[in-house]
């Protein structure tokens, strides 16, 4: 195991460059040759509490990519935690390579890299890992979350997530038009994984026209069969005539290519980062009218659930509670942005900055 801090003078483009300017704290790189196992984990501020954030694995094309993704992904995290209200900071890990290698071992190695951190990070479920594997990595640590409900934890944060997405849809929707019904509104949702199906349900019941994408075909029938959704080319979705456009996949997909095609006055959906260039980006959506939720405030009950386990005791209704305070917020940050003309995206880092600067002191007191 390698660690890579951040305390000398870089060049910009190195690795230690990227982690300098996004302001990480610790990047860890994992090997372990038996199990195949290749994992990194991004550390990026932990002066509300230790870094708290899934295990995502994906075939990357490269480790560059990977530690991209990584460190980006950790640095939402602190955000995440900072603007909802929670004692944590941003961490994330990823593993390359397919998921089909996981395995007891597998996972249980990991499990060994993340307990070496001595609860500097307390790992979760995300992309291509489950709820299962998290028991195989408390096996090696206590510093994981994420349970199963049978071993006493919060069982799949999906719905929880998607339940701050729509709330977070909605107040964008009484910023847009004075009233946050969604009934009649046109929504594209893009993926439709675990948070995408649960978004899309909750978009039918109130009488929403919902059109849905994903590069899974057997999981887009399903979907269309159960809720009546319109099913759109993956190629397509951004062309359609809509109202809100809910990106629930990876990340990235608003950008310069997609901005001008776009035909919404809303975007909200539950992926980690939306904007390929968040400042860039953040200033075309301004520019040209699209309210903006925030993606790592409105996707954040994924990490309340988490956050509620870890505190013990958890109870499903205790993360809903919080999560519903995702509205509020959202509203807030909204207005921010159009009292000081600038993009959504920039207004709630600022406030979630103002929340660690804060709590810094308080630290620094005593």
């Amino acid at each position: 195991m390698v660690e890579i801090n951040t305390e000398e003078k870089v060049k910009e483009g190195s690795i230690y460059g990227q982690i300098t300017s996004l302001g990480h704290e610790q990047l860890v790189i994992c090997y372990d040759e038996p199990t195949g196992l290749k994992a990194i984990i991004g550390i990026h501020n932990t002066v509300l509490g230790p870094a708290l954030g899934g295990t995502r694995m994906w075939n990357y094309a490269s480790e560059a990519e990977a530690i991209t993704d990584v460190l980006r992904l950790s640095r939402g995290m602190t955000f995440k935690a900072a603007i909802s209200g929670l004692n944590l900071g941003g961490g994330k890990a990823v593993i390359i390579g397919d998921p089909k290698l996981k395995s007891e071992a597998f996972m249980r190695r990991f499990g060994r890299f993340v307990e070496s951190l001595n609860g500097r990070y307390i790992t979760a479920e995300d992309v291509n890992t489950k709820t299962s594997d998290m028991e195989y990595i408390a096996m090696e640590t206590k510093h994981v979350t994420g349970l199963p409900e049978y071993k006493g934890g919060g069982g799949d944060p999906s719905p929880v997530t998607a339940y701050g997405t729509y709330l977070g849809m909605k107040a964008a929707a009484k910023k847009a038009y004075g009233s946050d019904s969604l009934s009649g509104k046109k929504v594209a949702v893009q993926g439709i994984g675990q948070v995408g199906k649960y978004l899309v349900n909750h978009l039918v019941q109130e009488g929403a026209e919902v059109f849905i994408t994903d590069i899974f075909e057997d999981r887009l029938k399903a979907v269309s069969q159960e809720t009546g959704a319109t099913v759109v080319d993956p190629n397509a979705i951004y062309d359609i005539d809509m109202d809100i456009y809910a990106p629930c996949a990876l990340g990235a997909t608003v950008n310069d290519e997609t901005i001008d095609r776009l035909k919404c006055y809303i975007i909200a959906g539950g992926a980690n980062n939306q904007l390929l260039d968040e400042q860039k980006h953040g200033q075309m959506l301004l520019e040209r009218g699209i309210i903006y939720a925030p993606d790592f405030l409105i996707n954040a009950g994924g990490l309340i659930n988490v956050y509620t386990e870890f505190l013990g005791g958890y109870k499903r209704e205790v993360a809903y509670g919080h999560a519903e305070k995702i509205y509020d917020t959202c509203l807030a940050i909204l207005n921010k942005s159009e009292k000081d003309k600038i993009p959504s995206q920039q207004a709630a880092i600022e406030m979630a900055w103002a929340r660690i600067e804060a709590i810094g002191k308080v630290k620094l007191s005593y």
